[in-house]
């Protein structure tokens, strides 16, 4: 497809995703008490949202290295009993 097809087919769908993002930011702003440090899920996602500027054509490949663990080594034992969708840089 060329780029006026990709935008007549899925220009809707990703206009109303952003418009869920910014009603999300906006949920979290209007949640935050000032005085608890910033999530470690926010702040992934913050790095997400800046990777999202980039013009080269590896988006998608930013936004998940922003929430993925970069360590290798394995570790002994999980910390929990489920994914939390961000590592916590512990």
């Amino acid at each position: 497809m060329n780029r006026q097809q990709i935008l007549d087919l899925h220009f809707l769908e990703a206009r109303s995703k952003l418009i869920d993002i910014a009603a999300f930011l906006d949920r979290v702003d209007r949640g935050t008490d000032g005085e608890t440090p910033e999530d470690f899920r926010l702040t992934a996602f913050r790095k997400a949202l800046a990777g999202l500027a980039q013009a080269d054509g590896n988006r998608a490949e930013g936004v998940l290295l922003a929430f993925s663990d970069p360590t290798t080594e394995p570790i002994a034992k999980a910390p929990g009993k489920g994914a939390v969708g961000a590592w916590p840089g512990k």
